[in-house]
């Protein structure tokens, strides 16, 4: 695996890197970890990071700044890396610059991923984009920069090391990079558990206003869009609602649901393993992993509800 991405680069002197619209901090991880690999390895080769304004929390990561925000122009790229973007379509206005490169490669974790790219390495047992990307580096050659990066969106995809697809090799790969003298504490307070005010009014509201179902195996809470407007937050805000929901004594099951639109809303699903929610997630178009899923649903909260 080591010389793959070696051989992807045989003859490229232009890259374009990209992730998933709405990213997160495996997205940015990834993007940034490997966009700072290739920088500092191969001299010869001008790469460019795609990708859709993250939150501010991650500009303490160095390379943050060179990040470009796709406007759906083609431009031409020797090699197209697609980084934790599960189909095409989740490229969003980066996609003609991929349809339009010379190569394409997709480095992914998402067992959804049909393989899109001319060639694709896909693992659906890796914790994280980022930590597939890690197999593919030369570890000797991996700067403070990079580590700091790719340990970040490990972080993030890992719950901070406590989803089941934790594995002893991603710890592993996370003792790796630490080696490189990361400043981890710091990563992981300001990207993961640090909340600005109106967030934790969110959460407590979202709290507040929960419910259990079925002999509390269920947890629900639903956000109007009234309610945002209200507290005055976005849908970034709402980052880790439903992971606190799930982390209910007797709950199997969490759902979180707020409006995006009129009788629209988002929904997220989290379970702690005996339920797959991602099949329930496919049912309703849309999808992820069997602990943690997402859709998009029409009608009134009570409807979406009951479906």
């Amino acid at each position: 695996e080591l010389l793959k991405l070696q051989k992807e680069l045989e003859g490229v002197t232009t890259v374009a890197i990209a992730g998933h619209i709405r990213p997160d901090g495996d997205s940015v991880g990834a993007c940034i970890g490997l966009w700072t690999y290739i920088n500092d390895n191969f001299p010869q080769v001008e790469a460019d990071m795609w990708l859709e304004k993250p939150d501010d929390k991650f500009s303490m990561l160095k390379g943050f700044s060179e990040l470009r925000v796709p406007d759906g122009e083609e431009r031409e790229y020797d090699l197209f890396i697609a980084v934790d973007c599960a189909a095409l379509d989740r490229l969003g206005k980066a996609q003609p610059a991929f349809e339009k490169a010379g190569k394409t490669l997709c480095i992914d974790h998402h067992v959804s991923n049909k393989g899109y790219a001319l060639t694709n390495i896909i693992d659906g047992d890796a914790s994280s984009a980022c930590e597939v990307i890690c197999r593919l580096l030369d570890m000797e050659k991996v700067s403070r920069d990079a580590a700091s990066a790719l340990y970040m969106g490990i972080a993030h995809d890992t719950g901070v090391f406590q989803y089941s697809c934790t594995s002893p090799e991603t710890m592993r790969l996370a003792a790796a990079l630490m080696e490189k003298q990361i400043p981890y504490t710091e990563i992981l307070e300001e990207t993961f558990y640090k909340k600005t005010y109106l967030q934790n009014q969110i959460l407590g509201r979202a709290l507040l206003e929960s419910m259990l179902l079925m002999d509390g195996k269920c947890i629900i809470s639903a956000l109007r869009k009234k309610d945002l407007d209200f507290y005055g937050v976005t849908s970034e805000d709402l980052d880790g609602i439903v992971s606190q929901l799930r982390n209910t004594t007797g709950v199997e099951v969490a759902i979180f649901l707020y409006e995006t639109a009129i009788q629209e809303f988002k929904v997220s699903l989290r379970s702690n393993g005996r339920v797959d929610v991602s099949r329930v997630a496919s049912y309703f178009g849309g999808g992820g992993h069997v602990r943690a899923a997402g859709c998009t649903m029409q009608g009134s909260g009570y409807d979406v509800l009951n479906n």
